[in-house]
């Protein structure tokens, strides 16, 4: 599928709020940001699923291997080999940990092969100090590929009964998995063979659907807000809404969500996708450095997702320098937590989170680059 700049902007904004998100701004600000900016990720990765996939699936499960399974593995492994490490040198330790007063361990020989086994085999076992975010590449392996069995599933089943269209299936599709995760968290259930029960993957799966079907709306959608006042007077709208959700009726896609969260999440997670896709509207008609940033953000949001947490430990060691803290915390998970509702290190938090990622991604690149131009002059 072509290019969508303005789903790329979307996505580098929804990047942008979890990295605000995970450093601890201002609660308010945190709240109404966990109402939408991960659902927001599974709606624009489902914008872009194609019916092709339904007579070709090797391809598609390959795609996801590819681009979700693999780096997972490799990074998780990654930062498996280096957890004791980070120990010796201080990233990591005993005293500090996350909000709750929870803290990680030295791995024993023993934990750091069950964690090997759980990465490969589960797509869990990750370090959750270093690999907060990892969840969500489970979580859209498994609703990409769970979207295109139930697609294939009911598509046949439709076509066996005459008063059905097979339009009507990416609707029936979201309804079943919204039953499911209603039975589930109503009745506190759990699918054991998947890592935190499959809340997350089953809500991504309807999320998913959610953007195949507004994929096919989208040109009405953006006609009628193309009317006079509409496109800012339905964003205010949606906002408005989505805020008092977040203060209200707080949800997010939490795996340990209660079927009252459940059922406060469908509507200002969508919502929160409109605003968005209409803020991201307006920035794509604007040329200029705002535009072509959110462009280049939402393009290499992967890089984000793996680093943004070790990028956090930089503006560590300058609030620890900053307020006298105890060397230590720079453990803490996933920012410290001292003065963070009171000062405005989660700006800096953010900065560091979004730009030292994709600095690293842009050195990489030069020197692959460089490599493979010396390669071919050799060659020649």
């Amino acid at each position: 599928m072509r290019r969508v700049t303005n789903i790329s902007i979307c996505k580098g904004i929804a990047i942008i709020l979890m990295v605000m998100a995970h450093a601890e701004a201002p609660g308010w600000l945190c709240h109404f940001i966990f109402e939408f900016h991960m659902p927001l990720f599974f709606i624009t990765a489902g914008y872009f699923f194609s019916l092709k996939y339904l007579d070709d699936v090797a391809t598609f499960i390959k795609k996801r291997i590819k681009g979700l399974y693999w780096p997972f593995v490799k990074w998780s492994v990654f930062f498996l080999i280096i957890h004791n490490w980070m120990f010796d040198i201080g990233i990591l330790n005993e005293q500090y940990g996350n909000e709750t007063g929870g803290v990680t361990h030295p791995y024993t020989w023993h934990q750091i092969q069950q964690n090997l086994w759980n990465i490969f085999t589960a797509m869990g076992g990750y370090d959750q100090f270093l690999c907060g975010a990892f969840w969500f590449f489970r979580g859209l392996f498994v609703a990409s590929i769970l979207y295109l069995f139930l697609y294939k599933v009911l598509n046949l089943c439709v076509s066996k009964v005459p008063k059905l269209s097979p339009k009507s299936v990416p609707y029936l599709i979201c309804l079943v998995m919204l039953l499911l995760c209603g039975w589930k968290t109503y009745e506190r259930l759990n699918v054991i063979t998947l890592v935190q029960g499959g809340y997350r993957d089953m809500m991504g799966c309807f999320f998913f659907g959610c953007g195949f079907i507004f994929r096919h709306h989208v040109d009405k959608y953006r006609q009628f807000i193309s009317l006079r006042h509409v496109h800012l007077l339905t964003t205010i709208i949606f906002g408005a809404i989505v805020y008092l959700f977040s203060v209200y009726l707080i949800a997010n896609m939490n795996w340990r969500s209660t079927f009252t969260q459940f059922l406060s999440l469908p509507i200002p997670a969508l919502l929160g996708f409109l605003m968005t896709y209409n803020i991201s509207l307006w920035i794509d008609r604007h040329q200029g450095w705002l535009r072509q940033s959110l462009i280049y953000i939402g393009e290499h949001t992967l890089y984000i997702f793996i680093f943004h947490i070790c990028a956090y430990k930089v503006v560590s060691l300058l609030k620890i320098w900053y307020y006298g803290l105890d060397i230590r915390q720079i453990g803490c998970h996933m920012v410290i937590h001292d003065y963070s509702q009171q000062d405005w290190f989660w700006v800096a938090y953010t900065i560091a989170g979004v730009g030292l990622p994709l600095a690293f991604y842009w050195l990489q690149k030069q020197v692959t680059d460089k490599m493979k131009r010396l390669r071919a002059t050799t060659a020649e």
